[in-house]
């Protein structure tokens, strides 16, 4: 079979990486994908939005399956028009696409299904937004309600924080139509988890957990990023953990989604904290999430297009016996100077090829763009340097020696991903 992946980042290099291994698989296109996940599958310049090129682009190359990226496409409707022209697509329609497009309505959803999150109030009017952050007179975060990236959530220590952040969503417009409207909750503290299961509507199947590091600086300090690393298995999640989540949350937010006539199908990425040994949702993701799906990939020993299958074909459950991930891995983002505001890019990157082809890391290309003799940035998060090691810390270790080996000019990486596992990171 062929598979078409829509996107051009480091997630999506991943998905082709790991796709491309299954025995099922002839060929993995990507559209519009990138010189860097060309290395990995064949690259269409077909506008990935653009869902009568891609349906087009699906027939002539006898695509069997198209599993889409990015949270834009879905929360567009690529994978309504897709299913409507009879193809099939491992992502949500967009309605079920909500869950993240929309932290309002993410919200809402779980207060009416009793799903265990932070306490919350939304506002489409800037003075109420900034009297209610007064009135809090305290800690706690504020986010954007439409799709920003991951930039759209401001976790704020006090008052005047929280009222710039207000200021710089709904008075500056910063992401645009998504400041519309502001979500202000309570700031919970613990341990942060990612929490990913697939569904084909009805049924799931649970594949593992990560966990992110969204803060631009060690320590978790500075600007929320898109994730400037992970590391998978996350620490926190235990089986007794598990069981819990599952029942308390990926459960019913599926049967609550298919009761609302608004049936998932894809992978539901759930952001978690762990309070108090407790897991709260922080956030709703309706695809795979970037950086962590490069550490979680790279621990999986099974082949991921059964499931991919089963999930967009409605027969999850008999599709295939469940996922298997053998040793920790760790992902090093590496980002352009400036990151993750304004960033430079046409820097030379230098190092790369000395990485290709080692068996316990790969490199996946979030930003870089291919030039005579070599390779430029073009992003703010640029590659994503992933390795797998018998323990978490060989996996760090390994992770980090092989970044060191990667330079160009105001490159900059945490340099304390998975350090604190089960230490318990401040939300």
């Amino acid at each position: 079979m062929r598979v078409l992946v829509l996107g051009s980042g480091g997630r999506e290099h991943a998905l082709a990486w790991a796709i491309a291994k299954s025995p099922l698989v002839e060929e993995v296109l990507c559209a519009p994908g990138s010189d860097g996940i060309a290395a990995d599958a064949r690259v269409l310049p077909v506008d990935a939005g653009d869902a009568a090129a891609v349906v087009e682009a699906v027939k002539r190359e006898g695509v069997s399956l198209v599993v889409v990226g990015p949270e834009t496409l879905l929360a567009a409707g690529i994978a309504d028009r897709l299913r409507e022209a009879g193809i099939a697509v491992f992502g949500p329609g967009a309605e079920a696409a909500r869950l993240e497009s929309s932290k309002h309505f993410a919200k809402e959803f779980m207060a009416r299904h009793r799903i265990p999150t932070a306490s919350f109030a939304s506002f489409s009017e800037v003075d109420a937004a900034e009297a209610h952050v007064r009135a809090l007179a305290g800690p706690c975060v504020v986010k954007a309600d439409g799709l920003a990236a991951g930039k759209g959530v401001f976790v704020c220590d006090e008052t005047e924080a929280a009222l710039a952040a207000v200021w710089e969503v709904m008075r500056a417009r910063r992401f645009g139509a998504s400041g519309d409207e502001v979500v202000i909750e309570e700031r919970l503290h613990g341990e942060e988890a990612s929490f990913y299961a697939l569904c084909d509507g009805e049924r799931f199947v649970v594949l593992s957990h990560a966990q992110d590091h969204k803060r631009v600086g060690d320590g978790d300090r500075g600007e929320n990023t898109g994730g400037m690393g992970a590391y998978s298995p996350a620490g926190p999640i235990d089986a007794r953990l598990e069981r819990e989540i599952v029942d308390t949350i990926v459960r019913p937010t599926f049967d609550g989604m298919r009761a609302e006539g608004r049936p998932f199908r894809g992978v539901l990425f759930v952001g978690l904290m762990i309070c108090a040994g407790r897991p709260k949702v922080i956030e709703f993701n309706a695809r795979f999430g970037d950086p962590e799906t490069q550490a979680l990939l790279f621990r999986l020993e099974s082949d991921l297009v059964p499931l991919l299958v089963g999930a967009a074909e409605g027969r999850l459950a008999a599709a295939a016996p469940p996922p298997r991930f053998g040793d920790p891995a760790v992902c090093v983002v590496m980002a352009s100077e400036g990151y993750p505001r304004e960033h430079a890019s046409g820097r030379e990157i230098c190092g790369l090829e000395a990485l290709d082809a080692l068996p316990d890391a790969k490199v996946f290309h979030s930003g870089t763009r291919r030039v005579r003799g070599g390779w430029q940035t073009v992003g703010g998060r640029v590659l994503g340097v992933t390795a797998r090691g018998a323990t978490l810390e060989a996996a760090r270790a390994r992770a980090y020696e092989l970044a060191a080996r990667i330079a160009f000019d105001g490159a900059h990486y945490r340099r304390d991903i998975g350090a604190r596992a089960g230490a318990g990171r401040p939300g």
